[in-house]
């Protein structure tokens, strides 16, 4: 059996020197402001062709994760369209270093709005963006309003991505704290999501500081968490994708969640 390729989630000044520190094959990172509308900024010394350059030469794979202030399903012009934006924005950057996926979250509609707008949103949001790398939609915590927090929701948004032309360059990732947070099982989570989108890309591995269904998205240490470990590791073991650390901490912190996936015969 091989190995699962286990990286985290890192500092965008230089996300090779800190895969390295890793020993990781690939990491995440943000390409500016996660809260700014302001667009994409490269921080890594070479800029965008000096890091796909490095990246290349060191072995290291690039995910890049979009801005979380991105809500493409809200019905609210003055968020959605910045989003949109904002999105494509962040999808040219990150085929720029030659990323392997952006991951964005699923958004969320007002309190009183109707959920098919937002799923609608999301099919108008997919023609509008020219996607040059798989977009990674992740599921979320919180929200009742959420597009991606239940199965139910994240089935309606594949239905309404699926007839579009790029629906085979839309993937899925899959956060373990928010599955558990948000209130799905996570002993049948990886079927599930299998059944809905027909694929599992990305596995963000993250324990959570708060109870099944708590709707909160406070990520923890593995082991250190709610979450049973036995099912953490299964959920790792059955996805079969590359796993992204969105852990607390440093190198140290996140070398010690990779050997306790290790240890779990991952």
């Amino acid at each position: 059996m091989t190995a699962t390729a286990i990286g985290a989630h890192v500092d965008q000044a230089d996300p090779i020197a800190e895969a390295q520190a890793r020993n990781a094959p690939h990491v995440q990172f943000f390409l500016g402001d996660p809260q700014d509308y302001k667009g994409p900024e490269f921080q890594y010394a070479g800029g965008a062709e000096g890091l796909k350059a490095d990246a290349e030469a060191a072995g290291i794979g690039l995910y890049v994760h979009a801005p979380y202030i991105v809500n493409v399903a809200t019905t609210n012009n003055r968020i959605r369209i910045p989003s949109r934006k904002l999105l494509q924005q962040h999808v040219d950057a990150a085929a720029s270093i030659g990323a392997r996926g952006l991951i964005v979250h699923g958004g969320h509609v007002n309190k009183d709005d109707d959920p098919e707008k937002g799923f609608d949103n999301w099919r108008k949001a997919i023609e509008a963006t020219d996607l040059k790398l798989p977009l990674l939609i992740e599921n979320t915590a919180g929200g009742d309003n959420a597009m991606t927090r239940y199965l139910e929701r994240i089935g309606r948004v594949w239905d309404a991505i699926a007839p579009t032309e790029q629906a085979d360059l839309v993937g899925f990732c899959l956060d373990t704290c928010h599955a558990h947070a948000g209130g799905n099982s996570l002993e049948t989570v990886v079927d599930d999501v299998l059944k809905i989108t027909g694929r599992i890309d990305l596995v963000h591995c993250n324990d959570s500081r708060d109870e099944f269904d708590s709707g909160a998205d406070r990520h923890a240490n593995l082991g250190a968490g709610k979450v049973d470990p036995d099912l953490l590791a299964a959920v790792v073991r059955d996805a079969g994708a590359p796993v992204v650390l969105e852990t607390p901490g440093g190198a140290s912190e996140h070398t010690a969640d990779a050997d306790w996936l290790r240890e779990r015969g991952l």
